[in-house]
């Protein structure tokens, strides 16, 4: 595959997500991105985020699009993509001080979510970071009718998908050791979502 999968929602969103990472992943090292989709988020965040090893992974059917930004951009830092499917992936335990993941929830069926969660937390070392991007509800209500009207769009091409419940998501994370520091709200009516193992009490929710 020569030419590069383009997603434009992609490029729009890369700005404001690769704002909170700069903070969020500052005094990280080595990164594990899973769903790296086209593989556009991992070269624009590898190539501002050089303190970062950025490990790409996607199914194998995305890999030929994820290899051809990897070699148009040409970073040190970005490596190639390892086939990871969340339902049964085994990776070396405590490998990553960091993962990121970028609308991946709600394509994914919730049995997948949980598991997502559960590998989330078997690589992460102590007191690293998860972050998910994404749209999300919260107590049973949608942030906005168009992210309603979007849920339902995902319920009519496959009942298995569908915006989920971040309480269902806090409740996957402390089951791996993993508690919710912050809420980012970003632009589209989507967040950015950080847990952290064996992270301390308390949410800072940042509008």
């Amino acid at each position: 595959m020569s030419e590069r999968p383009f997603a434009p929602a992609t490029a729009r969103n890369a700005g404001p997500i690769l704002d909170v990472l700069g903070y969020e992943l500052r005094n990280t090292r080595d990164l594990l991105e899973i769903g790296s989709g086209t593989g556009q988020h991992a070269v624009i965040f590898g190539a501002e985020l050089l303190h970062l090893t950025w490990q790409t992974s996607d199914l194998e059917e995305n890999h030929a699009g994820i290899h051809a930004w990897l070699r148009a951009a040409e970073l040190s830092n970005v490596r190639q993509p390892l086939t990871v499917d969340v339902t049964n992936a085994v990776l070396p335990a405590e490998s990553f001080d960091a993962v990121f993941s970028a609308n991946t929830a709600h394509i994914m069926n919730f049995g997948a979510v949980e598991k997502m969660f559960a590998l989330v937390s078997s690589v992460l070392t102590k007191n690293g970071v998860f972050c998910l991007y994404g749209p999300f509800r919260e107590n049973d209500e949608f942030n906005t009718v168009s992210n309603a009207e979007f849920h339902r769009s995902l319920k009519a091409q496959d009942a298995a998908m569908g915006i989920r419940h971040l309480e269902d998501l806090d409740r996957f994370a402390a089951k791996g050791g993993m508690r919710r520091l912050r809420r980012y709200a970003m632009p589209a009516n989507n967040c950015l979502i950080v847990w952290q193992k064996s992270a301390a009490e308390g949410v800072d929710d940042n509008a």
